[in-house]
């Protein structure tokens, strides 16, 4: 299967910078495709332009200023996001990704305003590997938008069929490291069974 993998974590460091490379490992060794798209190394620049906005209803020259990350959506058939959780929300960097690519004529038909359809449909799977500083309580109380942007939002893009998976670390600020470690363990047995 051929998975795009969109990271998104500007520290290389980090503890998402791990789960990243243990998603990419393990998905390779189940004999998938990868497609690395890390959002910070490669410059991605979040930011819907005036011109963007203005021409966002003109498909297809909707397209033009994001066609080379568009060829790389549309060539997937499985999407596996890898991010933090940031003020109960997804980064900027990760929010200007769907602002950008998810358009008219990309992520769905709008050519019968009423009856708006789904034109991601070539996407059989999505998986996202998410971490909260809070605890799952808190991000229930505040709604968890990231979870539904990926348990939802791409399933509407989708189609109903669309098979999605969200694992999540919470209360990163306290967790210890016997936690964490369980995690990548859980994080690397999904992908290879992805």
């Amino acid at each position: 299967m051929k998975v795009l993998v969109i990271f998104c974590h500007p520290v290389e460091t980090s503890f998402h910078a791990t789960l990243h490379q243990d998603i990419l490992t393990s998905l390779k060794a189940a004999g998938h495709e990868v497609d690395d798209f890390d959002l910070y190394a490669e410059n991605f620049n979040p930011v819907l332009s005036r011109e963007e906005r203005l021409g966002y209803h003109e498909v297809p020259s909707n397209r033009i200023p994001v066609e080379p990350y568009i060829q790389r959506l549309l060539a997937a058939e499985a999407l596996v996001f890898c991010f933090p959780t940031w003020c109960f929300g997804l980064p900027a960097m990760l929010k200007g990704f769907f602002d950008r690519l998810l358009m008219p004529g990309i992520a769905f038909d709008i050519s019968d305003p009423k009856n708006v359809r789904p034109a991601l449909t070539h996407i059989q799977k999505i998986s996202a590997v998410v971490t909260y500083g809070r605890p799952r309580w808190m991000a229930l109380y505040m709604g968890d938008p990231p979870r539904k942007v990926i348990t939802r939002y791409l399933k509407v893009l989708t189609g109903a069929g669309t098979k999605v998976t969200y694992h999540a670390q919470y209360h990163m600020n306290v967790v210890t490291p016997e936690k964490l470690g369980k995690f990548r363990e859980k994080v690397k047995k999904a992908m290879l069974h992805f």
